[in-house]
């Protein structure tokens, strides 16, 4: 079961915060056609938000197609995207842990974080696309 959390400072809406997060495990293969998430009730009271907040997200998620809702049982994974963990997902889930570690101890920030990864992303991914539009 998915366990969801929030960052206060962020810009990112609550609602989809919850959204993103579900595609991410889907996507990483840690939520599986059929996995029943977690109560719109026990999500709201966990993170302390209002439960329209999470009905919003799961919406949104079944309006995707990523979710079903089944009334009186919750809210089931549908598909997947992926479907299962991507190679060598464990060890260089690890390795980037150990770094994060690193960058924590040495005083980054998480924005810190994000805009080296983000700018790295670019640079890696979409370098070799440049001039093929």
């Amino acid at each position: 079961m998915i366990s969801f959390q929030l960052d206060g400072r962020s810009k990112v809406a609550t609602y989809m915060q919850l959204v993103q997060q579900v595609k991410q495990a889907v996507r990483l293969g840690r939520l599986d056609p059929g996995d029943r998430l977690p109560a719109v009730r026990e999500v709201a009271e966990a993170l302390a938000i209002n439960p329209n907040t999470v009905q919003k997200a799961y919406r949104e998620l079944e309006l995707a197609g990523l979710v079903e809702a089944r009334a009186g049982l919750g809210t089931f994974v549908r598909r997947v995207r992926g479907g299962r963990p991507l190679p060598n997902q464990d060890a260089l889930e690890r390795k980037l842990t150990r770094w994060l570690l690193e960058a924590r101890a040495a005083g980054w920030g998480q924005e810190d974080v994000v805009a080296l990864v983000e700018t790295t992303l670019r640079a890696t991914f979409l370098a070799g696309r440049e001039g093929t539009a």
